[in-house]
């Protein structure tokens, strides 16, 4: 099987395993046994640069707020207008 197919194998796979979990409680369960306290961390406050740009908060305030490098928040703000023109179809 190619590479990228296995890849998108793979990610089939955790979405499956990811939405097999019944409640909130057993989802966290399920990510802190996947991911290190650091990538789960990290995953999250990404989730909330996503809710902050949505709330139109600055890109400098939200890497000041989160602890997180100005990178970051523009990948994520890049990410929300790519699913913003995906959505719009």
């Amino acid at each position: 099987m190619p590479e990228k197919d296995k890849d998108q194998h793979y990610r089939q796979d955790l979405v499956e395993h990811l939405f097999s979990a019944k409640d909130p409680q057993t989802l966290e369960d399920l990510l802190s046994d996947l991911l290190t306290p650091s990538e789960f961390s990290e995953v999250s406050k990404r989730l909330q640069i996503f809710r902050l740009l949505e709330a139109g908060l600055p890109q400098r305030q939200i890497a000041e707020q989160l602890g997180v490098g100005i990178a970051t928040v523009t990948r994520g703000s890049r990410a929300l207008k790519s699913d913003t023109k995906h959505n719009t179809n």
